[in-house]
């Protein structure tokens, strides 16, 4: 029988048909009403009555209840976004701003765990739960619970604000690019663009209703599955030219424009940290992560730069050199339409690799297979499909369950969802969906969460043949998935991937390794029809091409970062021209280009799509890059898989969430602090 409340059923396998749109604000009010029952019920408590089980896990318990449903609808909006769903979020979207910035900003209830932290005896408590009351207490002061009333009032307010306006910059980016398509009625206009491209282009037009069998007609849209490799193989400068000043166009001018949004959510973040007496909000976002704040940060973005400088502009000249060597004139700039496609005609010259010769070896059945076995021998798991299948959003779906291969447990399951859509967002991104609980036997109910990402889809017959990078994203998605599946913290708040936000991308980014070793890529990469390895001279080649830009790939996210720090801390929001303060910013981080071109920042999510996201901490990335290639010299030397060293990362890392310090997980796991040096050596740059 379906529920009448389907957002708040706690199914393990959610029955996604059951959750329509008119059940979410209903199911939202009553999820928020039971949770505040029992806030109610903890602030109420006698001082001689309080306990840990009554106090912190009582309040954390209540704040589940409105995330969980919560969860399910933001995760619906990433994944099957419809007018309907946006209308219901919307309106039930500043009611749980609402609850949920209240919660540290309640004086009654500050006042009682305080008092509880007080009385609490610490022989009584286990080391993880000394944690999570500082920790709590910690997100109480941060968001401002012994600031006025007056502080705390617009505080709140701020944060209703906030997730508004995050979300309609996120709607804005979504709706801008898909209102762009072009249509284009020759395949000699894509000349160099790839066989299984192009003929993805002419699938998409015919399902759009555009050309015919006998008549074809190419469809291209600012998905990136469908712009990249025009940008990378066209020939016809005028169509790149063209595509990417549409990309750039991307909420930028008319009803969608996010100028103004960037404006107002970087003065709500900076009044934010004014009023907790913050010195700006990066110090703020900083002062619990690795970084700590702002200074450091920026410190270690400008002496990446520094160090990648010299071998970046080495790169940029030698494209430069090679364009003028193909057309007769050499210019001064890198125009940005011309910047992959002049690369890539390098990279195939000099290294005589023709990705498309790799991708018959990555067909996505068998990366995933060769992933869940590699895993399985690092990790101690067990990875199948769950049979019969649950129900899912979309039938592209797909969803997997995960034991532990000494017990036979079951730790959590997992859907993916690789292919894009109109109605999903852009990018790849892991999401959890259900944090297990202690039980009876003391371990964790099984977890559950999703991956979900853009890849070239199946073309005709044939399975979804992915790129190299594209088998990268599902290692690295799936690095953050573990880190969630195989927690053994049992507080929400503080497992799996909850943890500092420049920490949380070493699982993520340290699978990506595997994906450049042959032990490993032997385990996954066999052509789809023959099923042999990837031949010796084609393996060559794609490793000797690791290093192929990697400083300009390196000063691209530097950029980023710098671009991020500059805005939060710089920008005049009311005085300054967006797009002339980023490039003087950036002056040094940006490859040479035309004048007036746009900066993307218009549609970059990662900073403006919620909240906080990486706002101020979009160096995490490069960050924990130096992370994870420190650590992977562990592997290296031990045995790329190695069951032993890949159960102390699971023990050490991937299972210990929030529970201690990133610095000291790190060090349990390699006996020291981490160095750069490795990082430099794997891309080149010593």
């Amino acid at each position: 029988m379906q529920s009448s409340h389907p957002f708040l059923t706690g199914d393990f396998y959610t029955l996604w048909s059951t959750l329509t749109a008119d059940h979410i604000e209903p199911d939202i009010d009553n999820a928020i009403a039971m949770a505040r029952s029992l806030i109610e019920a903890i602030e109420q408590l006698s001082d001689g009555d309080l306990r840990f089980e009554n106090t912190f896990a009582a309040l954390e318990e209540a704040t589940y209840f409105v995330l969980d449903p919560w969860q399910k609808v933001d995760l619906l909006s990433s994944l099957n976004d419809h007018p309907a769903l946006r209308e219901a979020q919307g309106k039930a979207l500043p009611k749980v701003t609402a609850f949920l910035s209240a919660i540290p900003l309640n004086p009654a209830l500050f006042s009682k765990l305080n008092e509880a932290a007080k009385r609490l005896n610490p022989s009584s408590l286990s080391e993880t739960q000394k944690r999570f009351i500082e920790e709590t207490l910690r997100d109480f002061k941060d968001a401002g619970a012994d600031k006025p009333t007056e502080v705390r009032q617009r505080l709140q307010e701020i944060a209703q604000l906030l997730s508004e306006k995050t979300k309609t910059f996120s709607e804005n980016v979504l709706d801008s690019t898909n209102q762009y398509e072009k249509l284009v009625d020759s395949a000699t206009a894509l000349d160099g663009l790839p066989a299984s491209f192009l003929e993805a282009a002419r699938l998409d037009a015919l399902a759009k209703g555009h050309g015919t069998e006998e008549l074809p007609v190419y469809r291209i849209t600012l998905h990136a599955p469908s712009l990249q490799p025009v940008l990378r193989y066209v020939h016809d400068g005028a169509l790149r030219k063209e595509l990417l000043e549409a990309y750039f166009a991307v909420a930028n001018g008319g009803p969608l424009d996010n100028t103004g949004l960037i404006r107002e959510i970087i003065e709500l973040r900076r009044e934010q940290a004014r009023l907790l007496a913050q010195p700006s909000f990066p110090d703020w976002i900083l002062s619990r992560r690795m970084a700590r704040d702002a200074r450091t940060a920026l410190a270690f973005i400008e002496d990446m730069h520094a160090r990648t400088l010299p071998a970046y502009q080495q790169q940029i000249d030698e494209i430069l050199d090679f364009k003028a060597s193909c057309v007769g004139t050499r210019d001064d700039s890198l125009l940005p339409w011309d910047a992959a496609y002049w690369s890539e005609r390098l990279r195939q010259d000099r290294y005589d690799l023709d990705e498309e010769e790799l991708r018959p070896y990555f067909s996505l059945p068998s990366v995933e297979n060769g992933l869940f076995q590699l895993t399985g021998t690092l990790f101690g798991i067990d990875i199948h499909a769950v049979e019969p299948q649950p129900e899912t959003w979309d039938p592209q779906v797909k969803v997997y369950s995960v034991h532990d291969r000494s017990s036979g447990r079951h730790l959590g399951s997992f859907y993916t969802d690789w292919f894009p859509r109109e109605n999903k967002r852009s990018g790849a991104w892991m999401s959890d969906l259900i944090s297990g609980q202690p039980g009876p036997d003391g371990h964790l109910s099984p977890h559950s969460g999703l991956i979900a990402g853009n890849m070239n889809a199946p073309v005709g017959n044939k399975p979804a043949l992915l790129t190299h990078a594209e088998v990268e994203t599902v290692f690295h998605e799936f690095g953050h998935l573990l880190h969630h599946l195989l927690t053994t913290v049992p507080y929400r708040s503080m497992s799996g991937a909850k943890v500092a936000w420049d920490f949380v991308e070493l699982p993520s980014q340290i699978m990506e390794n595997w994906c450049w070793e042959r032990e490993s890529l032997d385990l996954f990469a066999r052509h789809y029809e023959t099923g042999q390895p990837i031949p010796d001279e084609l393996f060559a080649k794609l490793v000797s091409t690791r290093q192929f830009g990697a400083a300009r790939l390196q000063m691209r996210q530097l950029e980023f970062g710098k671009m991020d720090m500059a805005l939060h801390l710089l920008f005049d929001t009311k005085k300054d021209d967006l797009d002339d303060f980023l490039r003087s910013q950036t002056e040094g981080y940006r490859q040479p280009m035309a004048p007036g071109i746009p900066s993307l920042i218009r549609f970059f999510s990662h900073l403006f799509g919620s909240p906080v996201g990486y706002a101020s901490g979009y160096y995490s990335y490069k960050w924990a890059e130096v992370l994870d290639a420190d650590a992977f010299t562990r592997f290296q030397s031990e045995g790329l898989l190695n069951p032993e060293t890949g159960m102390h990362f699971r023990h050490s890392i991937l299972a210990n969430g929030n529970a201690k310090a990133p610095e000291l997980l790190y060090r349990e796991f390699m006996g020291r602090d981490p160095e750069p040096t490795p990082l430099l050596e794997r891309i080149g740059l010593v």
